[in-house]
């Protein structure tokens, strides 16, 4: 039986590139595309096909910032397929990116170099916008959206006598510092990036709770640092130009520093692999790259704090913001569309 994969945001950088890898492994799977600009997903379409011809790849609009787009790509994804092996929750957008440039500078040159480019930590923010459906766009795109599509399609991800794995691309950009309970939008604050892909480690241990016992398994990774549109939009291109050979250089030392679409690609790719239920669902799987180019998987634990947060957020009757605040906005959506 040819095995069901959804990747959201695979038009490009590190989804397309999981596409063309996952295809290059198994070109009998029906992969659908999942992405808002239908030109350039169809242009992915024929870039796939044209190294695949004998495969499958299907199209599917979604925009994940959109609840209305959500609800009808999940209507179509009911209509066409039976089942859902995997759904790789990629899309993502870091609007407005402002960046430190004295601080930047300052680290470039110490030694917090490399944690600097891996994590952002002091030098990046983001100027937030509200969209169409009166959220935080960025908590929108990258966590509420993808969230509500699971919610959506678990008569697919939920079959009796079956697996399924919900992956997300999360960041090391993710940081507890970032983010609070009481504000899961990021209204009040100037990271909503780092916000919002550390609210996504923690939904996913959440769904592990809740849908395990069904089969459906979800799972985190981090990419590394990975060159996408994403990541040249910080910085004018001439700037890039600058110091990449510097990055180049660092790499030698690090192995965080995947840079590629394909290398940052390797956690999800080797996540397809495992058996889900032999995964540590408080576990980040990161992509890395050695000196001499080697790519791998490596599990991070999270950490202590945390663990603390997930299980207060989700067991404890007077901290339970997160699941309250979800489950409400999903009440309100459903019944704003009905």
């Amino acid at each position: 039986m040819r095995k069901v994969v959804l990747v959201t945001g695979a038009n490009s950088g590190i989804g397309l590139a999981l596409c063309e890898r996952l295809l290059a492994h198994d070109g009998q799977i029906q992969l659908c595309l999942a992405c808002r600009n239908m030109q350039r997903a169809e242009a992915a379409r024929l870039a796939l096909l044209a190294s695949h011809p004998e495969s499958q790849v299907a199209l599917l609009q979604l925009d994940v910032g959109s609840v209305r787009s959500v609800f009808q790509a999940a209507k179509e994804v009911k209509l066409r397929y039976n089942r859902l092996d995997y759904i790789y929750l990629n899309a993502g957008i870091m609007p407005n990116p402002q960046l430190d440039i004295k601080a930047f500078f300052k680290g470039l040159f110490s030694s917090n170099v490399i944690n600097m480019f891996a994590t952002a930590e002091g030098i990046l923010t983001q100027k937030d916008n509200i969209n169409s459906d009166g959220m935080q766009e960025v908590f929108a795109t990258n966590l509420f959206g993808h969230y509500l599509l699971v919610r959506e399609l678990e008569p697919l991800l939920c079959q009796p006598d079956s697996i399924s794995q919900v992956i997300w691309t999360s960041s090391s950009n993710a940081r507890r510092s970032a983010f609070s309970l009481e504000d899961i939008q990021h209204q009040q604050g100037t990271e909503p990036y780092s916000s919002s892909k550390y609210a996504s480690d923690l939904v996913s241990v959440a769904l592990n709770r809740r849908h395990n016992h069904q089969g459906l398994y979800s799972s985190v990774i981090c990419p590394g640092l990975v060159m996408t549109n994403m990541t040249y939009g910080i910085l004018p291109s001439f700037f890039w130009s600058l110091i990449m050979p510097i990055m180049w250089l660092i790499r030698i030392f690090t192995n965080t520093f995947t840079l590629t679409p394909y290398n940052g690609a390797e956690a999800l790719f080797w996540l397809s692999l495992q058996k889900p239920e032999s995964l540590d669902p408080l576990a980040k799987y990161h992509s890395l790259t050695s000196g001499l180019g080697k790519n791998y998987t490596q599990p991070h634990k999270v950490s202590e704090e945390t663990q603390y947060l997930i299980s207060s957020s989700l067991t404890q009757p007077q901290h339970h913001i997160l699941a309250s605040n979800f489950s409400f906005i999903t009440c309100y959506f459903h019944a704003k569309s009905a």
